[in-house]
This record gives C-alpha cells, sequence and structure tokens, in this order.
C-alpha cells in the first residue's frame, strides 16, 4: 500500500520511473517521513513549498524563485543577495554540504544562479555564482563539483593581483548533461545540449551541443551521435 502511494506521489512529481520491487516499505517510509520534515522546515525558512534539509541556511529568500518540488539538501549554505533572480526549476535539487556564494565581494553586486528543471546536483557543489551561472533543464552531477564564475586581473604588474579587481563572464550549462564527480567550471565556459562532462575534468572552453568531454583542460573526447 505504502509504496503504490509513493509510486502515485513520483508520478505526480513528474518522475517517471516505477519503483523497485525490492526495495523495502521501510525505507519508502523513512523517506516519506523525511521529506514531510524537510517541508515543514522550508515553509519555515521560505515560506515556500521547499523541501530543505536540516542545518541549511538560505539568505535573503525574497530573492528566490522556486519551482515544485525544489530540495536543498542538509548543511547547505545559500546565499541569495545577487542583482538577479536565484532560480531553481522545478524538481531541481543541491546535495547536501553544498554552498552557493551569489556576492564575493562588495566591490561588485554578484548575478547568482539560475537552474532549469529536473536539474540535480551531488553533495559538496561550490557555486562561485559571482559572474552569473546557468544550468539547463534535466543535467544531472556528481559530488564535489566545482563553478568559478570570475577571474582575477592581473595585468598591471605595479599593483597586487588582489587590489586589481575581477572579470567575469558567467557559466552556461546547457540541457541533458551529465557531469561526472570533481568536475571544474571556469569562467567564460559553455557546454552544449545533449553532452557528457567526465570526471575530473576542468572545463574553461566552450563546447558544440552532443560532446564527450574530458580532461586538464577539457576537450572534446568524441561526438555523441
Amino acid at each position: 500500500m505504502i509504496k503504490g502511494l509513493f509510486q502515485k506521489l513520483l508520478n505526480k512529481s513528474g518522475k517517471t520511473y516505477t519503483i523497485d520491487p525490492q526495495i523495502p516499505d521501510s525505507l519508502i517510509f523513512y523517506t516519506l517521513s523525511r521529506r514531510g520534515f524537510m517541508l515543514v522546515r522550508g515553509l519555515f525558512k521560505t515560506g515556500k513549498k521547499v523541501f530543505v534539509g536540516n542545518n541549511t541556511k538560505i539568505y535573503n529568500s525574497g530573492n528566490f524563485v522556486f519551482g515544485k518540488g525544489v530540495t536543498i539538501e542538509r548543511h547547505c549554505i545559500i546565499d541569495g543577495y545577487a542583482s538577479r533572480k536565484i532560480v531553481l526549476g522545478n524538481n531541481a535539487k543541491i546535495g547536501a554540504f553544498s554552498t552557493l556564494t551569489s556576492t564575493s565581494h562588495f566591490s561588485k553586486y554578484g548575478k547568482g544562479l539560475q537552474m532549469g528543471n529536473n536539474s540535480a546536483i551531488g553533495d559538496f557543489t561550490h557555486f562561485g555564482a559571482a559572474g552569473g551561472i546557468e544550468i539547463g533543464n534535466d543535467v544531472i552531477m556528481g559530488s564535489y563539483i566545482s563553478f568559478h564564475s570570475e577571474n582575477h586581473n592581473f595585468s598591471d604588474p605595479t599593483q597586487l593581483i588582489r587590489e586589481q579587481g575581477v572579470s567575469s563572464k558567467g557559466i552556461k550549462i546547457g540541457n541533458n548533461i551529465w557531469v561526472g564527480a570533481k568536475v571544474t567550471f571556469l569562467d567564460g565556459c559553455v557546454v552544449g545540449d545533449n553532452s557528457v562532462v567526465a570526471a575530473g575534468a576542468v572545463v574553461n572552453g566552450v563546447y558544440p551541443e552532443n560532446s564527450i568531454i574530458g580532461g586538464v583542460p577539457a576537450k572534446v573526447i568524441k561526438s555523441i551521435q
């Protein structure tokens, strides 16, 4: 009975998979009860129907646009101080122990994060979003991902690097992309739709659609036909 209820809830939320018959009812009951507590916590912290984990902090929650079924797991620090709305689409998920930094310095108000529908990012993600991060729909990412959407200027040898300010182009990740664990995205990079990024890659260029990319720095390994 509980498995059937859970399946209906999944289908209602847009999930299309079927629950494995081997999954015990106790695991489903634990998941449902945990999600219930997360929803209550999200209502308290944001005033919206958002699933928020234990010890997660959300700053400037009024600057967020939450889709349906958004999950922000436990022990996250989410900075909503940005010049644009922070957008988390339907069923978007941010893994545990992740950090979103929208404004890194008082000399420049940051742009923040926009994340599409059905996109999920694993635990220990670092969003350095001062220069802007755009993630499309149906993007799945492993753990220990980092985004760095700014560069320090260093062209003037008469000044300290830390006093020369920063430049930013932003980071854009397309739709339907799989990103392996421990990938680093650098400012200015663009990943086209329907692509795969290999674990451990350092992504610093512009990559076309239907590409498998990997390496340090990342390059196109082959195309997806």
